[in-house]
């Protein structure tokens, strides 16, 4: 018989990801639900000394499988060793983070263990004793709830932001895992990262977003400032990155990270269906624009009519009194 509620647990450089938290605290409520275990899954090199943290957060096992062929993501390498352990655990259900790498790597176990996958859902809970997930569907215009009666064990990727980590204190007992790595047809030559103190993109809980009103690169240092004073993540629409204004890094949107953070700024931003696809379930949306006929207005929670230009120096004042 199936059981537990099993996480793959997103580490880099030794720090667990916030998401990883999030869909751990999401499990551990649904497992009380089912009087079931939860338990973590946690790849890489040198990381057994993560797992006591995740008894924080409601683990009641921390199976861990090192190597030094895992040190960095590969698709083959994490995929055949989450595989393995799947088959041999045989768990109710098994979550990720949708972030790029769980979206790379959820495909590959589902597609390796013969089960479906749910993924980038907003809210997992029981119905009728059946596992239900919401969902986004039509670029995020509409959300369904669905189920998994037949695959099991039953998969799901979980949209940043959609919970709040909460901690639970569990004994968190950790297990070796001697992971079969199996062939490995990816090869990293090199890692390429950008350096920035402001909060990555898609785990960021306020988000300042610029896109064609912005006229230019060197605009959206008007952004930056304003987002230095709340500690926010800055991103962007296609039609900026399109333009050559930010890199694709900060592209926010359908063909660019799925965010969903408290707090949503756009900047001069129509909202274009691509670009709503992807921040449409932010918690609360504040839209600035000259147009009062933007799109953006129809999703926002509170809309500014006017100069983004004069606008936000105003907001970065007001926000830097509130914070002081």
């Amino acid at each position: 018989m199936a059981k537990g509620i099993w996480v793959y647990v997103e580490q880099l450089d030794s720090q667990i990801k916030k998401v990883s938290l999030e869909v751990l605290t999401a499990g551990r409520k649904v497992a009380d639900e089912l009087g079931e275990e939860v338990c973590a899954v946690l790849l890489g090199k040198g990381v057994a000394e993560l797992a006591p943290t995740l008894g924080n957060y409601g683990v009641d096992k921390v199976y861990v499988a090192e190597d030094d062929s895992l040190e960095n993501y590969t698709t083959d390498g994490y995929a055949n060793v989450i595989a393995e352990i799947v088959k041999e655990n045989e768990p109710y259900a098994f979550l990720y983070g949708y972030t790029i790498l769980g979206r790379d790597l959820a495909a590959q176990v589902a597609q390796k263990v013969e089960t479906g996958l749910m993924s980038d859902c907003v809210e997992m809970e029981l119905e009728d004793g059946q596992l239900v997930f919401t969902r986004p569907i039509y670029a995020g215009k509409a959300f369904v709830k669905a189920t998994c009666p037949e695959s099991r064990p039953i998969m799901a990727s979980l949209r940043p932001n959609s919970y709040i980590a909460e901690e639970n204190k569990k004994e968190g007992e950790v297990v070796k895992v001697n992971p079969n790595i199996g062939d490995i047809r990816q090869q990293i030559k090199d890692i390429v990262r950008q350096v920035s103190e402001r909060p990555e993109l898609t785990e960021a809980d306020i988000i300042i977003s610029g896109g064609r009103g912005m006229k230019g690169p060197e605009n959206y240092k008007i952004l930056e400032e304003a987002a230095d004073v709340l500690g926010a993540a800055v991103g962007a629409s296609r039609a900026a990155v399109d333009a050559g204004w930010v890199p694709h890094s900060m592209q926010v949107g359908q063909t660019g990270k799925t965010v969903s953070p408290v707090l949503y700024i756009a900047c001069g931003i129509s909202g274009a269906i691509q670009h709503l696809a992807g921040m449409g379930s932010s918690k609360c949306i504040v839209a600035i624009n000259k147009d009062p006929e933007a799109n953006i207005f129809k999703v926002a929670d509170y809309g500014i009519v006017g100069d983004l230009f004069e606008v936000v120096p105003v907001l970065k004042e007001e926000l830097q009194k509130i914070t002081a």
